[in-house]
């Protein structure tokens, strides 16, 4: 069954326009099929649809369930952009795909990127939201100062993950020796050109944990990936 995002299904009882014109005029829907539609926000709807419009595609919704996450706690990434786009977006996608709660670009002292914008990656949020089966669509925040992220208040787990050899190292653990999955996460990942020093002391100072990845020197996106994959690895073999 072919599924739809519209995060205000319930009161509007309609698709959003980009979602009404791929539904009628894509995929050629007609009147009285039955399509899924997720708010993001952890519903699924079974919907028919009662006019296909290609502008204003309306639906009456025949049943709703709850799908909350299944990796259960949640997980939160912080990583400062790479200078090729791409790639950033490549690293967005697969951590939807395998399920992340949210987001935040970092805007770092060594960032090759000082500007982003959204919403294209949101497009793709979307996408990977929808072919992935799930109902919640991961928090996507605005490139945010690091010294603004360090100074949001938290009760996850706060891990910073760095590779420059000029840094602390010795206190570094592997992420899969300390993180618990039984408790909200969150992890950090610098720029290219890694985090600056005195970052990684006001992150020391915020209450992160310094980690390794494991041996290998990864690009931003890499490690990113690598991270979020060891949380949900972790955390299926605490299920079982």
């Amino acid at each position: 069954m072919h599924r739809f995002f519209a995060p205000d299904i319930a009161d509007k009882l309609a698709l959003p326009e980009e979602e009404s014109r791929h539904c009628v005029r894509v995929l050629r829907l007609v009147e009285g099929d039955e399509i899924e539609v997720i708010d993001g926000s952890g519903t699924l709807y079974r919907c028919r649809i009662e006019l296909a419009h290609a502008k204003h595609c309306a639906v009456e919704i025949i049943s709703q369930e709850a799908c909350p996450p299944h990796w259960g706690n949640k997980i939160m990434l912080a990583v400062a952009p790479t200078k090729n786009l791409d790639r950033i977006e490549w690293m967005a996608e697969k951590c939807t795909e395998m399920g992340i709660d949210r987001i935040t670009p970092l805007l770092c002292r060594h960032s090759e990127r000082k500007v982003l914008k959204t919403e294209r990656l949101h497009k793709i949020l979307v996408a990977a939201m929808k072919q992935s089966l799930k109902a919640q669509l991961p928090q996507l925040d605005e490139l945010t100062p690091l010294e603004d992220y360090l100074a949001e208040e938290s009760d996850a787990q706060r891990f910073i993950a760095y590779c420059d050899e000029s840094l602390p190292r010795e206190e570094r653990k592997s992420l899969a020796q300390v993180y618990d999955p039984s408790r909200d996460a969150e992890v950090m990942i610098g720029p290219e050109g890694d985090f600056d020093p005195q970052e990684v002391e006001a992150a020391f100072k915020a209450g992160f944990v310094p980690v390794t990845l494991g041996e290998s020197r990864l690009r931003t996106e890499t490690a990113a990936i690598m991270a979020v994959a060891t949380m949900h690895v972790l955390g299926i073999a605490k299920s079982n």
